[in-house]
């Protein structure tokens, strides 16, 4: 038995960091943070913590606008 990967094991690998990233970038861009955060979606209790942080903090949406 060979313990190496083979190229379709990092391709799956490849899809499945293309696959949770690609979304969790696209709704911290759109949020106004950094894509760079979207790094934590793999990291297991963090990715859970930060979670939990994102949905209960104050959005740039809650605050209410002054009528003119």
């Amino acid at each position: 038995m060979n313990n190496e990967f083979s190229v379709f094991h990092w391709l799956v690998v490849l899809m499945i960091l293309f696959v949770m990233m690609l979304p969790a970038a696209r709704i911290l861009r759109r949020t106004g943070h950094s894509a760079g955060w979207s790094i934590f979606v793999f990291v297991p209790v963090v990715n859970w913590i930060l979670l939990w942080w994102f949905a209960f903090k104050s959005w740039p949406t809650d605050k209410t606008t002054e009528a003119k």
